[in-house]
Formats: structure tokens, C-alpha cells, sequence
């Protein structure tokens, strides 16, 4: 099995694989392939309860396994944004969470499920991100997409990060992590970025993004005639999903 991250600002991974070996991936993320790639389902073979959690953290109830029959052949999967395009090993003793559309693909080796990491249901939902992270255990080689500029930090222990949950891309299992209220009723109500803050505490790695798919959705919203920001930002988040994902 050979890999390899093709393009610039919009990457692409490329994955070669010998007959009988096989990949599996979130629904809707391939590009192209060979016909010698054979598509099937699987709800990630740990019960339907991980899956459902999973379908509920917008990830869907199946994963798709791609597995090479007949011969040597070939799987892309595109960038949905313009950006990064990492792997990570996953062990049994080192697994990773990935923000909500984070996971690419990997070797059949691991298991993606939606992880309910914030306590405080409340900040979890409206801290975007915050509360629906992709866990991914297992044992093998996972490709992590990090949307726009990746800037990487390893933490020791007790060095804290305070970040907008959007631009939390991935860290390692180690990293605590958590989503509050930013501090101050004036900077909640006209500091203009929102009411929440996740902290990430060493040790262990994190991966920031400079880009998500919900704040391009809030900066072509102004731009849009005929329609307030604010439900357009709506509108415009459901539109650019359902074009990236169709």
C-alpha cells in the first residue's frame, strides 16, 4: 500500500493499494479511483450504538471500506477545503480526535467513532465544534485534513492553549480539552467572536487550522445581497456543505 499527498492549495491523497487491501473513509469524501475498487458498507464493526453516535456528530451511520479486487489499483480523496493534508499513527495506546469533518481515511486498522468530549452540553453545542469531535482508535495509519494554514504545537505538561473551537483541528488523546464561556459580558455581547473558548491543556500534541467550513460560510454570508448576515450565514453554511458534499 502506497500513499502519497498530491496538488497545493487544494491537496488531494492518492492511495495505491494491492489486491485485497482496503481503506476506509467517512461517506462522501472519494474523488476518483481505479475499477478495480470495490465500494461497501460498514458501521465500523463496534455495535450500532458507535455508529449512531456517529451519524449524530454529522459523520454518518456507515463508513465505506475501499478494497482493491482483481489487481493493483488506485483511490483519491480530495481536500473538501483548501488546506492540509496529514497522517497520524494510531496505537492502542495513542489515539487522536479530529474535528467534526476531519477524518480523510485510513488503514482498515482503525476505528472512527464521534466523541462527546464537553461535559457541558450547552457549551458544547454552541461552541460549534466543540462537542462533536471524531475519536479514532484502533491500530494503522489515519489522514487528517487541517483546512487552511496548520500550525502545530506539542504541550508539556500543563501549557494551556485557549483557541476559537473552530480552528481546533486535531490532538493527540493526552491534550485535555474542554469548551467554556469567554470571560466579561462586554466581550460576549461586542467582542464579535462568539461566546465560547476551548482550552486545550498538555501534554501532547494539537494541530490548529487558520480555516473552517462554518466561518467561509460567515465571511461569504456578508457578501451576499438581499439577506442579513446572520441568516445567510445559515443559509450559505447548508449551501457550501451540500455542494462540497454533493
Amino acid at each position: 500500500m502506497d500513499f502519497a499527498v498530491k496538488g497545493t492549495v487544494l491537496p488531494v491523497l492518492e492511495a495505491t493499494l494491492e489486491q485485497g487491501e482496503g481503506l476506509i473513509s467517512t461517506h462522501g469524501d472519494l474523488g476518483w479511483m481505479s475499477p478495480t475498487i470495490q465500494l461497501s458498507q460498514t458501521t465500523g464493526g463496534k455495535g450500532f450504538m458507535k455508529a449512531a453516535k456517529r451519524m449524530v456528530g454529522g459523520a454518518g451511520l456507515f463508513l465505506t471500506r475501499y478494497t482493491s479486487e482483481g489487481g493493483r489499483g488506485t483511490v483519491v480523496f480530495p481536500a473538501k477545503l483548501p488546506g492540509n493534508i496529514i497522517n497520524v499513527e494510531v496505537t492502542p495506546e495513542k489515539s487522536f480526535y479530529v474535528h467534526r469533518s476531519g477524518f480523510l481515511c485510513g488503514t482498515e486498522g482503525i476505528e472512527a467513532s464521534v466523541s462527546m468530549q464537553q461535559k457541558k452540553m450547552v457549551g458544547g453545542f454552541f461552541g460549534g465544534m466543540g462537542f462533536f469531535l471524531q475519536h479514532l482508535q484502533g491500530e494503522g495509519i489515519a489522514w487528517l485534513e487541517i483546512s487552511g494554514e496548520m500550525f502545530e504545537y506539542d504541550l508539556p505538561p500543563g501549557e494551556t492553549l485557549r483557541v476559537h473551537p473552530t480552528h481546533v483541528g486535531a490532538f493527540e488523546e493526552g491534550v485535555q480539552f474542554s469548551v467554556s464561556t469567554i470571560p466579561g459580558l462586554s466581550n460576549k455581547m461586542f467582542g464579535g467572536n462568539g461566546f465560547f473558548v476551548a482550552t486545550l491543556t498538555g501534554p501532547g500534541k494539537v494541530w490548529l487550522q487558520s480555516m473552517s467550513i462554518t466561518q467561509l460560510a460567515v465571511e461569504i454570508a456578508d457578501h451576499l445581497p438581499g439577506s442579513d448576515s446572520s441568516s445567510s450565514a445559515s443559509n450559505v453554511g447548508g449551501l457550501i456543505g451540500g455542494l462540497l458534499k454533493g
